[in-house]
């Protein structure tokens, strides 16, 4: 277990990703946590906002009873706010919103009034300082990613394929698409530290095949490597068949079935990650409670197959799995994004 203890080298890291966001000396920067929020790093996002010269504030509120039939996890959809309208408003009269909660309010019902007011938002994810410190952003990943937006923005499919038996295709034509910087550096932005994922919302009706999670990949609302691999059957967007041998199978179905909910099967975001510096393998190397599981999210060349909640299809619910696939070709319309789990061309 490591230590929630100030280190010097956290308050500097900090501090760096906070510059690329472009925090500048005198600005007014709200610190958004919870009750339940890591301490650690919500005393580390102050300390480096003031080394910057910065004004900071905190609006801590207590984490909400718990309503969902199951733990929820990793979600982007916190709902600490709670709807109070005196948190909107001070969230949407500072220009840069730090985001501590513990799920994070990308996915959030009141994020897009802070946003439309013209705030920037940075999620930290809830990670130990430590894995912080080694994804620290890095400014040279911002025109990758921008490429990669651009190429999902102007292309109609996505095709995905693999050794292990996936082959899934995308309509991409309406998705709504993002890409995660790791800094947000302009109004109306929002990203999240670790950042180096292109991902995007896909419409209604948009999502057919087969994913074959293979034995090592990751489900990441467990924290979890799979031991044997699990098939899942898509079919008009969501997940109609769970095949599978094992616990991981077993889990799986249990968690699915928990909800009570069909939007909980269907499709939420799908993508790409592109982070250099994110290890597939470093997620055994951390205690549950230290992690949140974002690296896994944004390594280089993992396809991301999300399900839950999807605004651009109307679709909501608390229930989500992110699920990192290694070893896939992922193509838009002829376009080689990556071979084999290898990003391709000016995505390298």
């Amino acid at each position: 277990m490591l230590r929630d203890h100030i280190e010097w080298k956290w308050i500097e890291t900090f501090a760096h990703v906070f510059e690329l966001c472009k925090v500048q000396r005198g600005e007014i920067v709200a610190i958004l946590s919870e009750s339940q929020s890591r301490q650690v790093n919500v005393q580390l996002a102050e300390l480096a906002l003031q080394k910057l010269g910065a004004r900071p504030f905190h609006l801590m509120i207590p984490t909400p009873p718990l309503e969902a039939p199951v733990p929820v996890r990793s979600t982007g959809s916190s709902h600490a706010i709670q709807g109070l309208a005196p948190v909107v408003s001070a969230l949407s009269q500072a220009s840069f919103v730090v985001d501590c909660t513990v799920e994070g309010i990308m996915h959030a019902p009141e994020t897009p009034q802070i946003l439309g007011a013209g705030a920037r938002a940075l999620y930290i994810s809830n990670e130990h300082p430590e894995a912080l410190e080694r994804l620290r952003t890095d400014a040279a990943l911002f025109a990758k990613v921008q490429r990669g937006r651009e190429l999902m923005q102007g292309s109609r499919k996505m095709s995905v394929s693999s050794r292990a038996g996936t082959d899934l295709t995308i309509v991409l034509e309406g998705a709504r698409v993002g890409g995660n910087f790791g800094a947000a550096f302009r109004a109306g932005q929002l990203a999240s530290w670790p950042g180096g994922i292109c991902s995007c919302f896909p419409p209604q009706h948009a999502v057919n095949g087969t994913l074959v999670l293979d034995e090592g990949d990751i489900n990441l609302t467990f924290k979890r490597y799979l031991a044997k691999p699990i098939r899942l059957t898509i079919e008009d967007d969501f997940v109609t068949s769970i095949e599978g041998q094992g616990l991981d199978a077993e889990l799986m179905r249990s968690y699915f079935a928990a909800w009570g909910d069909r939007n909980a099967y269907g499709v939420s975001h799908v993508g790409w990650g592109m982070n250099p510096g994110a290890r597939w393998d470093a997620l055994v190397m951390y205690d549950k409670a230290d992690i949140n599981g974002t690296e896994q999210r944004a390594y280089a060349g993992n396809f991301l197959y999300s399900t839950g909640a999807n605004p651009s299809a109307g679709r909501l619910t608390l229930g989500h799995f992110d699920l990192p696939v290694r070893g896939c070709t992922i193509r838009l319309d002829n376009e080689l994004v990556a071979e084999n789990g290898i990003l391709q061309g000016a995505l390298a």
